[in-house]
């Protein structure tokens, strides 16, 4: 994957509990075609977005393929 050090940062901040929608883009989207390592990391299935009541209170969260990712022996930490 590419920037995978920078995927691993983003898994490693979501972590184990949910991240907000809103934090998660304030943190991690960018308008550089270069590093767009939020969509990315949604294209290939290691994160998700959890839809709440409304987008405010949408999640993001690691998905089972994002953990295994962080497990595998090639993840640069």
């Amino acid at each position: 994957m590419p920037n995978e050090a920078l995927t691993v940062q983003l898994l490693q901040w979501i972590g184990d509990k949910p991240r907000g929608y809103a934090e998660t883009m304030d943190a991690w989207r960018t308008s550089c075609p270069r590093l767009s390592i939020f969509e990315d990391a949604m294209s290939a299935g290691l994160i998700e977005r959890v839809s709440g009541a409304r987008l405010a209170d949408a999640q993001i969260r690691v998905t089972e393929a994002g953990r295994q990712h962080l497990r595998a022996p090639e993840t640069v930490a």
